[in-house]
Formats: C-alpha cells, sequence, structure tokens
C-alpha cells in the first residue's frame, strides 16, 4: 500500500495504491475516485450498536467505506469536506491517536475507531464531548487525518505547558495530558477574541490547523439570510 498526497496545504488529496486484496477504511463521501477497487459499508470500529452510537456523538459517521483492491491492484483517491491538508501517523500496537471531530479521514484495515467521552472539560470547550480515539488491533496500522488550512506538527515537552485554542486542535498522541482553560483573566475571555484553550502537558505531539470553521462560520453569519426574510 502506498499513499501520495496532492495539491497540499489548501486541497490536498490522498490517493492510495492498493496490492491485490488490500483494503482502506475512509470516511462516508470522502471517495473522489477509485480504480479496480470494490467498496462495501459497515459500522466503523468496534463497539457494536452502542460503538456506533458513541462514534457519532464524537463527530464521526455512524459507518465507513472500506475499499479493495481487485485481483490486479487498484487505488482510490480521497478527500476531506473542507478545504485543507492531510497528515498520517503511524500507530504502533497499545498507542492512541486522539483526533477533534471532522478530523479523521481514513485508516488501515487493522485500525480501529472508537470515541472517548471528555467529560465536563467538552462542555466548557465549546467544542465536541468527544474525541475519536484510533487504534491498532494488530501489528503496525495507520491512520489519515485532515485539517481546515494547513497542519503544524507541535511537539510537547516536559515542563513546557503548549497552548492550544480549541477550534484549532486536530489531533494528540496518549503520552500527553490536557486540561481546559483561558489565557489571561476574564476581561480577556470575554473581550480578548480567544475563548477558551487546551493546555497540553507531557511528552508527545500535538498538530494544530491554521484555520478555524467555528470562526469562519461565525464571519458569515450576518451576510446569511434569516429565517422569514
Amino acid at each position: 500500500m502506498q499513499a501520495t498526497v496532492e495539491f497540499d496545504p489548501s486541497y490536498s488529496l490522498l490517493t492510495i495504491d492498493l496490492s491485490p486484496g488490500e483494503s482502506i477504511k475512509a470516511e462516508p463521501g470522502a471517495m473522489v475516485a477509485q480504480q479496480s477497487v470494490v467498496m462495501a459499508t459497515g459500522m466503523s470500529g468496534s463497539g457494536g450498536l452502542f460503538g456506533g452510537i458513541r462514534r457519532m456523538m464524537g463527530g464521526e459517521s455512524f459507518f465507513v467505506n472500506t475499499f479493495t483492491a481487485e485481483a490486479t491492484g487498484g487505488w482510490v483517491s480521497l478527500a476531506p469536506p473542507a478545504p485543507g491538508d492531510v497528515g498520517s501517523f503511524s500507530l504502533e500496537p497499545g498507542t492512541n491517536l486522539f483526533l477533534q471531530s471532522s478530523s479523521f479521514l481514513a485508516s488501515t484495515g487493522n485500525v480501529q475507531i472508537d470515541s472517548q467521552f471528555q467529560g465536563f472539560r467538552g462542555f466548557f470547550s465549546g467544542e465536541s464531548l468527544f474525541f475519536i480515539r484510533a487504534y491498532a488491533q494488530q501489528g503496525t496500522g495507520t491512520v489519515y487525518y485532515n485539517s481546515y488550512g494547513a497542519i503544524k506538527e507541535v511537539a510537547v515537552t516536559p515542563g513546557q505547558e503548549l497552548v492550544v485554542d480549541t477550534g484549532h486542535l486536530v489531533a494528540f498522541t496518549d503520552d500527553v495530558e490536557y486540561s481546559i482553560g483561558k489565557v489571561g483573566g476574564i476581561r480577556s475571555l470575554i473581550a480578548g477574541g480567544e475563548g477558551l484553550v487546551m493546555k497540553f502537558r507531557g511528552s508527545g505531539t500535538v498538530w494544530i490547523q491554521t484555520r478555524n470553521l467555528a470562526s469562519l462560520a461565525e464571519k458569515l453569519n450576518p451576510f446569511l439570510p434569516k429565517r422569514g426574510q
């Protein structure tokens, strides 16, 4: 299996070349084009019906499409719904990658997708109450994630705190811890335009995106037609 990303970072297209019998799982609606592959639709990840409901609450689809190459091999091209970048992360057995809702694009067949409840931290963050959790059950797997805008990888080092606006988070490894807080005092929270942030500590990696979809929606809202007008 070979992966190629074209037209990044603004309008990224992920193309997966599959050997005979190889499979790739992807979010419904992500396919742009394909050749010599068979598509099947089923529930994503583990946990049965309740697991599917949890994944929906995490911003992921209840179903997932699996593309399997025919006897001669094939390829499938995938793209995220918003203009932005596509990245990948190699998952070793026993490790997890946590993604913000809607950041999951695709994964190899041995990667499972679940969700993890954030508790009250998610409620106060203004984002989803759930993170998407990706993990490999057998062998090394690969998960492909997308962003709105470009992606930047930032290292979290011991003794240093990384502060990220909640709307700019893409993903983070499971060896960092986070809390929800604010930048500055109450006046900054109300009038500073930054809102709540996530504060990461430990030793790991965080991926951030250069644009915020919620901020764009807020900017466009005054120009949208109102009901009854």
